[in-house]
């Protein structure tokens, strides 16, 4: 059904559902946040997240047989990384960096023929093991798109994890989702156990970074310079694969 304001005591079932789900709104702005800098308000992300909370509850269709909680969680995350977006938050520097670790990564991977430790990375880059520890834990806040986005241009796969309909059935999809799924497995596979264990509590578990150091035993900045560096590792190895695959043309 739809929350219209035409049909009875709309307005304050809509009021009720609003206030309902804005504990939701909060955590998912506060894990959104705590991979930005600290000049970002966590405050603002919750204030644009209540938009995508409304956006949610205003246009939610229970025959798509998916739950409002659900539906949410996608507009309210998708609103707070919109208006995110907008924002050239990252110094120059700071992407450059983050473009020439995925290069590093790159480049040792092909020569070693695997994954490279972190000290590889640095010699790589012609760093000390502490420089590019410094790099990792400035760079943490430069990838805000699900990794599931990285193979497709149009941004889609998130759409389909979240709103099921008919397409999302077809043949094409399924397999286009199986594949991605495959290459993400493979890519954490080979991945050294440490950062492995980073994201499957960070991404899998939903742990915040904070928690994730407590069950590792380590610092907050650790974990987060394992996780960036497992991200550029995922990123890059989706990048060569698909650049890779049959049909496409390396750029």
């Amino acid at each position: 059904m739809y929350y219209a304001a035409t049909e009875p005591d709309a307005a304050s079932e809509r009021e009720q559902l609003i206030l309902q789900h804005l504990p939701q709104v909060r955590l998912i702005a506060r894990r959104i946040h705590e991979r930005l800098p600290e000049s970002v308000s966590l405050e603002d992300l919750v204030s644009v997240g209540v938009i995508g909370l409304i956006s949610a509850i205003d246009r939610y269709d229970s025959s798509h047989n998916v739950q409002l909680n659900t539906y949410a969680e996608y507009k309210i995350r998708g609103a707070i990384l919109d208006s995110l977006r907008g924002l050239d938050w990252a110094p120059r520097e700071t992407r450059q960096r983050s473009k020439k670790i995925e290069a590093a990564i790159s480049a040792a991977r092909q020569r070693l023929h695997r994954e490279p430790s972190e000290e590889e990375i640095a010699a790589e880059l012609k760093l000390s093991l502490a420089e590019y520890q410094q790099w990792l834990s400035e760079v943490q806040g430069i990838d805000l798109e699900g990794l599931t986005c990285a193979s497709r241009e149009d941004g889609e796969v998130d759409r389909l994890q979240f709103i099921p309909d008919d397409e999302s059935h077809q043949p094409s999809c399924i397999f286009e989702r199986t594949e991605l799924e495959g290459l993400l497995a493979a890519a954490i596979a080979r991945m050294p156990k440490l950062e492995s264990t980073v994201l499957s509590l960070y991404y899998v578990q939903e742990l915040t970074l904070r928690e994730v150091a407590q069950v590792m035993n380590t610092t907050l900045s650790r974990v987060a310079q394992l996780k960036s560096q497992a991200v550029m590792r995922l990123r890059e190895y989706m990048r060569q694969r698909s650049t890779d695959r049959p049909g496409r043309k390396n750029s």
